[in-house]
């Protein structure tokens, strides 16, 4: 009945209470089932008393009837006009052959049915000499007297029957009571053995992690359920601890991110900072160049500054489900050229190249948020490759869709770092090196490309450039134009 801790802990808490139930119901079932057999004895038992009793009880009227013929035969018919009960003389003999009918009926061995047969013999004999005077005094007397005799062995034969069954009875009954007190006790033991082991198995481990989430939420955050009991409860405490792992790791991603923003503010905070400062106190000598370098420097790191803080605005609207689109049918060649125009327009010490095709590759999104995946990816390529290097965008038809690839030849991607490249404030290694951020910018551009039901990829290998492709299924109206009254649709056509 008492299972192992180490082999209990291993079960399945199903299979476990399924075991112990099972034992349990079968020590019932035992028990139900001794008192059924019980039950069957003792009513046989009683049966079989039953019909000793009576076959006493017929045995003995029998000799009744027997004697009482013998001596209406010997009084004559004038003394004893009719027999007992008022019966006559013929009528007490049918009488008598019932009743030795009956007694065979009830005997209940082979050995009293063939003493009824002999006795039966013996009062036919006796019958058939008393109607003939002749047989009547020589062989009469000698058959009554067997008959008799048969009829006290047949009550013999009851009468130990009779105490058989009873000390049948009584023995089951002592076997029952001993078996009664054994299921008892036994029952009792298991009950108490499941209850131990319940709590040993199921309720500590359970109350283990129910403590440990308790600790868990009230900021011990190195708190861990151990993974011990049943199955069931080992997975609850195994996805617990996961979900604290990734918690844990998430918090430290969230102070890096801080920490990262922090640094990444800093950096032109302090550039503005040291170009105001040498303004204020160089004022008298500030020639017309110095300005204009001081502008420029002033310019790149506000446009810094901004391109961060829309990164962080967007990253925060889309985990909280609030990222709108405002889709309208746009041409994709029209809007790679107006991105790549803006780039081409500044310095950017690399050679941009745009391929597109003759004919309209129309798309249905949201201009403004397309726009700003390729700015993303392009400033990207032209951040990661080399100066005097050249990027390419271009624009094709694929299989129904609209492929906008931005190719580069610069530090490339490995296979592990492509793993975790779309994933909020992860950077690759050379990436860290090579150009300020936080990464955000990739995790923005995945998530508006997938609201607009497209995708995007990378195929790349280090030190051999990188090709992003954006894909968008191609839309069938003619586009339109914002100077044509066909801008941005209402906000109730917002797609979230």
């Amino acid at each position: 009945m008492k299972v192992p801790f180490g082999q209990a802990g291993s079960m399945s808490l199903r299979a476990w209470l399924g075991a112990t139930m099972g034992i349990l119901a079968l020590l019932t079932l035992s028990a139900a089932a001794l008192l059924v057999i019980l039950t069957a004895v003792l009513d046989r038992s009683a049966a079989t008393l039953g019909d000793a009793v009576e076959g006493i009880r017929l045995s003995e009227e029998l000799e009744v009837g027997l004697l009482a013929h013998d001596r209406m035969v010997r009084e004559g018919p004038t003394k004893v006009p009719r027999g007992p009960g008022g019966l006559t003389r013929i009528e007490l003999e049918a009488s008598l052959y019932q009743q030795i009918g009956s007694l065979r009926r009830i005997a209940a061995t082979e050995e009293e049915r063939g003493q009824l047969d002999a006795v039966r013999g013996d009062v036919d004999v006796y019958f058939s000499s008393q109607w003939d005077p002749a047989r009547a005094e020589k062989d009469a007397g000698p058959a009554l007297d067997a008959a008799l005799g048969g009829l006290e062995h047949v009550i013999a034969i009851n009468v130990e029957g009779a105490r058989v069954a009873r000390l049948q009875a009584e023995r089951w009954n002592t076997m029952a009571d001993s078996a009664g007190v054994v299921l008892c006790v036994l029952l009792l033991v298991g009950v108490l053995v499941v209850s131990l082991l319940l709590r040993r198995v199921a309720l500590q481990p359970l109350r283990d992690i129910s403590q440990s989430m308790r600790r868990f939420g009230a900021g011990s955050k190195r708190t861990r359920a151990p993974e011990a009991g049943p199955t069931e409860l080992r997975d609850m405490a195994r996805t617990f601890n996961e979900m604290a792992n990734s918690l844990t790791h998430q918090q430290e991603q969230q102070l890096a991110f801080l920490a990262g923003v922090a640094h990444e503010l800093r950096n032109p905070l302090s550039a503005l900072k040291l170009s105001t400062a040498l303004t204020d106190r160089s004022r008298a000598q500030l020639t017309p160049e110095r300005m204009d370098r001081t502008l420029a420097l002033v310019g790149r790191q506000v446009e810094r500054l901004d391109r961060m803080v829309g990164d962080l605005l967007d990253a925060t609207r889309i985990e909280a489900g609030r990222l709108e689109l405002r889709p309208e049918v746009r041409d994709a060649c029209e809007l790679a050229r107006e991105v790549v125009e803006l780039y081409r327009s500044g310095d950017t010490g690399h050679v941009l190249r745009l391929s597109l095709p003759d004919a309209p590759v129309l798309v249905r999104a949201d201009a403004a948020r397309l726009e700003q995946v390729l700015h993303n990816l392009i400033s990207n390529a032209l951040k990661y490759s080399p100066g005097g290097s050249s990027v390419e965008v271009l624009v094709r038809r694929e299989q129904g869709e609209a492929v906008l690839c931005v190719t580069d030849q610069g530090i490339g991607i490995s296979d592990d770092e492509k793993r975790l490249l779309f994933a909020p404030f992860q950077r690759a290694g050379n990436a860290r090196q090579r150009a300020p951020g936080v990464g955000l910018g990739l995790s923005v551009a995945r998530r508006i490309v997938e609201a607009h039901g497209g995708s995007i990829d990378v195929v790349s290998e280090p030190g051999h450039g990188s090709v992003f492709s954006v894909r968008l299924a191609l839309a069938s109206e003619a586009p339109r134009h914002p100077e044509e009254g066909g801008g941005l649709t209402p906000p109730q056509d917002a797609l979230h």
